[in-house]
């Protein structure tokens, strides 16, 4: 059978036969009794009836959706000024730092997040996550030197790690199962503005306002929305999980809280080396490069569900897909502006602009995956994604035949970022479904987790290559492209698409796992991180 092939359709979500197992899997007796879900039976009559923008959420999901829409439009922003502040700092040398620097802490924070969450509920790590991205940027907005600059980035990244996760945990309470995949939605949806006016939006505040602005003016707008959440999520999802609920198991309350932590520090710190060791390329470099591989194993077998490694069916499947979606695409769209401008002669606005209506087609392909109607065809649109995403990546580096109009790029993403859409938040909602409350965080944590250190290992690998191949150098032929024909370093660029495009098309197998086969076990019986 192919793996496309429909087979039979998924049992219809609150009959009998989805009992214990949502019907679309992002892992047995033959009916299980599946766990009330809390944030259904303790909402108000008003909210169940209503949507996320009814009069019981209204507040919460404009609250929760904003801080989205700030991170995203920072996220969005800071690449543009990042250039410019490394100039000035004098810090060029150290600008890769800059972003690998927020990547391995937010790594951490999403492990403290999940633990925290899972023990004492969301409201406690989502307010210290916004204080700490506000007092990053800050510090990176008011730096004198690079590594102070640097040292804002890691502060912010503990503090976006630290939201993002409870966030999800937010999600989870708040929300019942019926309205998880529309929130989720609306977060992808947050991201289409930013896409499209964040670049340009800093690009006019860096040059008329300074570099500096693109950091300072964001704290002060959070408060608007933190004024509106906060006090929800108080409500309808602060505290312990119920007491009620089975405990045991790796990553719920009952686990050791050390240990976590341990492994935390040891993933932040092997992801750190690893990075390092793929900007320096010399023979000393394999030092750091062992010793972060021998740090990294050890903490992603602990912090990642059971069988992650193997793709086994069910919760494993669907977090190491979204580490292999968002590795592979992301890794490769770092690439496609600068080989646009190095390559085509394109200007740096221009280079940008061809990949902004992605923005829009991926907040697309996030609200087809959120229509009720989809939702027992969930896992196969995921498939589908994937082979968008593997086909968008595999396309793009075409450009550097002379023949191939550059306009090809932006068509091919739209395309990907369609997969995304599809892909990203179905594996959101399917972890929250397999995962039992006092799980959320953790399983929650180890989804972000995958996510992240799939954008950090494959930018790595990505960028050692690149340079292996000459890539260092393309910088300067950029005076010298010409909309007429291609660089000299092709070679360098494709060296990167192809094994990405390989690790999305292993996606594609991937996403026909994200479900078990036949009735299952309840959601607590669902592997748990490190077990």
């Amino acid at each position: 059978m192919s793996p496309f092939d429909p087979g039979e359709p998924d049992p219809v979500p609150g009959t009998p036969e989805s009992a214990g197992q949502p019907a679309h899997s992002k892992g047995s007796a033959p009916i299980a009794v599946r766990t009330p879900d809390p944030a259904a039976a303790a909402a108000p009559a008003e909210a169940v009836e209503g949507g996320v923008l009814g009069p019981g959420y209204r507040a919460l999901s404009i609250g929760i959706v904003s801080v989205v829409l700030l991170i995203a439009f920072e996220a969005t922003a800071v690449g543009t000024a990042m250039p410019v502040a490394a100039r000035e700092l004098d810090g060029i040398s150290l600008y890769a730092f800059a972003f690998s620097g927020y990547f391995t802490t937010s790594l951490f924070g999403m492990v403290l997040a999940g633990q925290w969450a899972d023990r004492q509920g969301p409201l406690k790590p989502l307010a210290l996550g916004i204080l700490a991205f506000g007092v990053g940027l800050v510090l990176s907005g008011t730096a004198g030197l690079m590594w102070l600059f640097i040292l804002g980035r890691a502060v912010q990244g503990l503090g976006g790690g630290l939201v993002i996760v409870a966030l999800y945990v937010v999600v989870s309470r708040a929300y019942p199962e019926r309205l998880r995949p529309a929130i989720m939605a609306a977060f992808a949806a947050s991201w289409v503005v930013p896409s499209v006016v964040g670049p340009l939006a800093s690009g006019t505040v860096t040059e008329h306002l300074g570099w500096r602005w693109v950091f300072l003016g964001v704290p002060a707008l959070v408060l608007v929305p933190l004024a509106l959440a906060l006090p929800q999520i108080r409500r309808r999802a602060s505290g312990p999980p119920p007491a009620d609920l089975p405990e045991g198991g790796p990553g719920s309350t009952a686990e050791p809280r050390g240990r976590r932590i341990r492994l935390a520090l040891m993933i932040s710190a092997g992801a750190g080396l690893l990075q390092y060791a793929a900007q320096d390329l010399r023979w000393l470099s394999l030092l750091p490069a062992a010793l972060g591989g021998a740090l990294l194993v050890p903490a992603v077998l602990g912090l990642l569900p059971r069988g992650t490694y193997r793709a086994a069916r069910g919760l494993p499947s669907v977090v190491l897909l979204r580490g292999m979606a968002a590795g592979s695409f992301i890794a490769a769209e770092s690439f496609v502006p600068l080989m646009l401008v190095t390559q085509r002669g394109l200007s740096p606005t221009l280079a940008g602009l061809s990949l902004a209506a992605g923005g829009a087609t991926w907040a697309l392909g996030s609200f087809v995956q959120s229509r009720a109607r989809v939702a027992p065809y969930r896992h196969r649109l995921m498939a589908w994604g994937m082979v968008l995403v593997a086909a968008a990546i595999a396309t793009a580096p075409t450009v550097l035949l002379a023949a191939v109009p550059v306009w090809v790029v932006a068509v091919a993403w739209g395309f990907g970022c369609f997969g995304m859409g599809l892909v990203i938040s179905a594996t959101s909602v399917l972890l929250l479904e397999l995962s039992a409350p006092q799980e959320a965080g953790s399983n929650s944590a180890a989804l972000q987790i995958s996510d992240g250190l799939s954008n950090v290992l494959l930018l790595a690998v990505g960028g050692a290559a690149f340079a292996a191949m000459g890539g260092g150098a393309v910088g300067a032929a950029h005076g010298a492209a010409t909309t007429g024909g291609a660089g000299a370093h092709t070679g360098a660029f494709v060296v990167v698409f192809l094994p990405m495009a390989v690790v999305a098309v292993l996606g594609v197998w991937v996403a026909t796992r994200v479900r078990r086969p036949g009735p299952s076990a309840s959601r607590a019986n669902a592997p748990a991180p490190g077990r």
